[in-house]
C-alpha cells in the first residue's frame, strides 16, 4: 500500500478509533437532554466521501447501517454542491436511514483544500419532534406521518453559518425546542471537532496514503467476515422469533423467520418468511436488517473486530419487499426496536448451528418509557424519556447478567437522583424481580422492577416487548419471566397496559410500575452445581421454593442461613429426571 505498512495502519486503526471516541464523549458531554448526556442514546462515526463508515466506536450498532444509508441521501441530494464549513440534517427512515424520526443524523463533509476527503457523522435520540403524542413514539401510530417531523437531506450550515429558518422550524414542531435543538448544536460540535482531528491526521500521514489506509480497513473488516464463515460447516439453517403485537392488531403476534445460507466462504440470510408490513409501527427499514446481520457477525466471529461498513461487504442479504423488514412507504417504523431484538435472536438461533459454541438464550429486548407533561412553574413542556434494561440470556458457560441492556441496545439507564430531580416523579422502588431468570445449567439473568409515583398529571407511552411471549431456553434451559406494566398496582383501580401504548392519561398521585423480563436459561437445570443454586437463595436472587421446583435443590435452615441438603437434593432430583423422562415419552 505504498509509504505505510502493517505497523503504521495499526496506528492509523487506532487513531481513527480515537477520534470517534473523542467526538462522542464532546457529544454526551454538551447534551441538553437525559436522552444524550445520561442515556447515551447516540453515537458518532467517521465516512469515506462515497459515505462507507471508515470508523465507528460502537454505543449503537445500529447505526453502522443507518450511517451510509443517511449518507447516501444526502450526496444524491446535493452531490457535488457541497464545501467547507456545510453541515446537513437527515432523519428520514425511508430517503434515509434513521431507525425513526427521532433520531436525527447531523453530517458534515470534511474537505481536504478543494477536494471532498470524507464526512464526520453523529446520530442522537431527540426528546420531541412532534407528532400526537410526547416522545414522538405513539405505539398505535399507523402511518409515519403520525411519527413527528420528517426532514429529507436538508442543509442546516453553509460556511459556517447555522440555517436559523430550519432551526425556527424544527423548534415549532417540538415540545422540548430548547432540548432538541441544544443537542442537535452538540452533534455539530461533535462532527466539527471529527473534522479539525481528521485534518490533523492527514497532515501526520498525508492523504493519499490515508485514503487507502480508509480502502484497507474496509477490506480488511470483510476478509475477517469471510475467513471466519469458511471455517464454519456449510448448511441452509433456520430459525424465528414473534414480536407480541405490533400495537394496533394486539393479538397478532408479528413473525421473523430467517433462513441462513452458508456455503464456503458465502453467507446469505433471507428474511422472505417473516410477517407482512404491519400496521402498527413495528416495522423496520432494510439498512437496519442489515445493521442487525452486521452486530450478530460481530458477536459470532470477534467482539473486537474493527467496526467499517466493510463488514456489509462479507454476506448478503434479501428482505422482501412489503414485509415487516422491508415495509413500503409510508408504513409506521417509530417503535421499530422490539422487532430488532426479535430479528438479532433469530440470527443467533440460526447461528447457533454454525458457531455452537457461541449460542445463547433470548435476552430481556428492549424498552422505553415516556413521559410528558407541563412544568407548573415554567409553564414549559417536559418529556422523560428512559431506556430500562433487563435480564441477559444465559450463555453455554456463563448465567446471563442481570438488570442490562441486551443485542444491539446498548444505551444506559438514567440515574435515579437525575429522574427526580428534573422531572415530578419519584422512584419508590428500583430493584431485581427474584426468580425472573429462566432456570438452566446456567441461568438467565434477572429483569427488574422500576415503580414511579407520579407528582403531575402527564400523558404516558410505553414501547416494550415480552410481555406475552417470553424470552426463550436454550439447549434445555427454560424461559425468562415475561415482562408487565401496571398502572396503580394492587388497588382496586388496578389496570394493566399492552406491550405497546400511547397516551395513557396519568394522574398526580398514580403509581405505575414496569417489570421487565428477565433472559433465558442454558442446559439442564438438573446439571446446575447445588452450591451454585444455595449461593443463589443466599445472595437473594432466587427463591428457595424455585431451588427446588426448577433445581431439584433442596436447602433446610441453619439458623439465618441456609445449607444444602445433599442427600434430599439427590432423591429430588433423580425424582424430576424421572418425571422428565416420563413426560418425554409421551
Amino acid at each position: 500500500m505504498g509509504a505505510i505498512e502493517a505497523i503504521e495502519l495499526e496506528v492509523v486503526k487506532a487513531s481513527l478509533s480515537g477520534i470517534v471516541q473523542e467526538m462522542q464523549t464532546s457529544l454526551f458531554r454538551t447534551g441538553f437532554s437525559t436522552i444524550v448526556r445520561e442515556s447515551q442514546d447516540a453515537s458518532c462515526a467517521l465516512m469515506n466521501a462515497r459515505g462507507e463508515v471508515v470508523a465507528q466506536h460502537v454505543v449503537l450498532p445500529l447505526h453502522i447501517g443507518a450511517f451510509p444509508a443517511c449518507a447516501a441521501a444526502i450526496l444524491a441530494a446535493f452531490g457535488a454542491d457541497m464545501a467547507p464549513g456545510d453541515a446537513f440534517i437527515i432523519n428520514h427512515p425511508y430517503e434515509g436511514g434513521s431507525p425513526h424520526a427521532p433520531d436525527i443524523a447531523v453530517i458534515t463533509p470534511a474537505f481536504i483544500g478543494p477536494e471532498l476527503f470524507g464526512f464526520c457523522g453523529s446520530i442522537a435520540h431527540k426528546s420531541d419532534i412532534g407528532g400526537p403524542v410526547p416522545g414522538s413514539c405513539s405505539g398505535q401510530a399507523r402511518e409515519i406521518f403520525n411519527e413527528g417531523l420528517h426532514l429529507p437531506a436538508v442543509r442546516y450550515q453553509r460556511a459556517y453559518r447555522p440555517n436559523t429558518d430550519l432551526e425556527r422550524l424544527i423548534g415549532a414542531n417540538s415540545r422540548t425546542p430548547e432540548l432538541v435543538l441544544g443537542d442537535i448544536r452538540g452533534q455539530l460540535g461533535a462532527d466539527r471537532l471529527g473534522e479539525r482531528r481528521l485534518e490533523e491526521l492527514v497532515g501526520k500521514f498525508g492523504k493519499r496514503d490515508l485514503l487507502a489506509c480508509f480502502d484497507r480497513l474496509l477490506e480488511s473488516s470483510r476478509a475477517k467476515v469471510k475467513a471466519a464463515i469458511a471455517e464454519w460447516k456449510d448448511g441452509r439453517f433456520e430459525a424465528e422469533r414473534f414480536v407480541d403485537d405490533d400495537g394496533i392488531d394486539l393479538e397478532r403476534p408479528v413473525r421473523i423467520h430467517v433462513v441462513v445460507d452458508k456455503q464456503g466462504d458465502t453467507l446469505h440470510f433471507d428474511f422472505s418468511g417473516s410477517a407482512d408490513q404491519t400496521k402498527g409501527p413495528a416495522n423496520i427499514r432494510p439498512p437496519l436488517v442489515q445493521a442487525a446481520c452486521a452486530y450478530a457477525l460481530i458477536s459470532l466471529i470477534d467482539a473486537n473486530i474493527y467496526v467499517s461498513s466493510g463488514l456489509a461487504r462479507g454476506f448478503a442479504m434479501t428482505a422482501r419487499e412489503g414485509s415487516v423488514l422491508n415495509p413500503r412507504f409510508p408504513a409506521p417504523v417509530n417503535t421499530y426496536n422490539p422487532t430488532i431484538h426479535a430479528l438479532v435472536d433469530a440470527i443467533f438461533a440460526a447461528m447457533s448451528h454454525l458457531a455452537p459454541g457461541k449460542v445463547r438464550a433470548d435476552g430481556s429486548g428492549s424498552r422505553s418509557i415516556i413521559l410528558g407533561g407541563r412544568n407548573t412553574n415554567t409553564g414549559k413542556s417536559y418529556v422523560q424519556y428512559e431506556i430500562i434494561a433487563g435480564g441477559a440470556g444465559a450463555r453455554a458457560t456463563k448465567d446471563g447478567a442481570s438488570g442490562i441492556t441486551v443485542n444491539q441496545s446498548n444505551a444506559k439507564i438514567a440515574p435515579i437522583e437525575i429522574i427526580e430531580s428534573e422531572f415530578p416523579t419519584r422512584i419508590t422502588r428500583f430493584e431485581l424481580i427474584a426468580d425472573s431468570g429462566g432456570a438452566g445449567e446456567f441461568r438467565g439473568g434477572l429483569g427488574i422492577r422500576r415503580e414511579y409515583l407520579n407528582l403531575a398529571d402527564a400523558r404516558f407511552s410505553i414501547r416494550s416487548m415480552r410481555h406475552s411471549i417470553p424470552p426463550s431456553g436454550c439447549a434445555g434451559g427454560d424461559s425468562g419471566r415475561p415482562g408487565d406494566i401496571w398502572i396503580n398496582p394492587d388497588t382496586a383501580a388496578a389496570k394493566r397496559l399492552p406491550t405497546r401504548y400511547a397516551d395513557y392519561p396519568l394522574r398526580a398521585g398514580d403509581l405505575f410500575r414496569l417489570d421487565t423480563p428477565g433472559g433465558g436459561g442454558h442446559g439442564d437445570p438438573l446439571a446446575r452445581n447445588p452450591e451454585r443454586v444455595l449461593a443463589d437463595v443466599r445472595e437473594g436472587v432466587m427463591s428457595k421454593e424455585a431451588a427446588e421446583r426448577d433445581y431439584g435443590v433442596v436447602l433446610k435452615p441453619a439458623g439465618r442461613a441456609w445449607l444444602l441438603d445433599v442427600a434430599a437434593t439427590q432423591t429430588r432430583r433423580t425424582q424430576l429426571r424421572a418425571e422428565k423422562a416420563k413426560t418425554a415419552r409421551g
